[in-house]
């Protein structure tokens, strides 16, 4: 503990603060639930697009072998050169306890027969399988993106308010409880002192 002087206005500093920490304590602690609420509804939202990912992408995979097999590598790769195209993303953001969450409104990646680019007389039903599977897994991805990036976020976020609430329960305000107990008990000390002299006084 740091030297504390043992004067009237010490005390009363030292109970200001109190006052302080003790209000920076209770916002904090509403800021830490708000942020856990939402981690839990964040996390719940990954797991299932995390799911929905991988199913995306097993019938992906299915859905190439079997173009593979039957149409050959050679026309699978050129209907995947003529169908690539650039997606572009827009991201949002909101604030949620102070923290900025984030979403991310991707152009749909799936599209129809006709706009994938390549000839419908050189293609078969087998590679629009193929490019149907792995545009439903692109969205998936795109879905699972910004809420990755926000449990992360809000993980971190809630780590460092749940330190800042732990250093004032177990540090700050037990510190000013015990140098208030201090200063209180030294200037009845001084008290009773001053009485004693004065009594002994002829």
């Amino acid at each position: 503990m740091a030297t504390v002087t043992a004067t009237r206005s010490e005390l009363l500093a030292r109970r200001s603060r109190e006052r302080v920490a003790q209000r920076g304590h209770a916002v904090l602690t509403r800021k830490r639930a708000a942020l856990i609420a939402e981690l839990r509804r964040v996390g719940l939202e990954v797991g299932d697009k995390r799911a929905e990912l991988e199913r995306a992408a097993a019938a992906a995979r299915r859905a190439l072998s079997q173009a593979v097999v039957t149409d050959g590598p050679q026309a699978v790769g050129s209907a995947a050169i003529a169908a690539s195209r650039e997606v572009t993303a827009q991201v949002t953001s909101r604030s949620v306890a102070g923290v900025r969450v984030i979403g991310l409104d991707a152009d749909r990646v799936a599209r129809n027969r006709t706009g994938r680019g390549y000839a419908l007389l050189a293609s078969t039903a087998t590679i629009d399988r193929v490019a149907e599977a792995f545009e439903t897994e692109l969205d998936a991805l795109f879905a699972l993106v910004a809420a990755e990036l926000n449990l992360r976020r809000l993980t971190l976020e809630v780590v460092r308010v749940t330190r800042q609430v732990n250093g004032l329960e177990q540090v700050v305000l037990p510190r000013l409880t015990a140098e208030q107990r201090l200063i209180a008990a030294t200037l009845e000390q001084r008290a009773l002192e001053d009485r004693v002299r004065i009594s002994r006084r002829p």
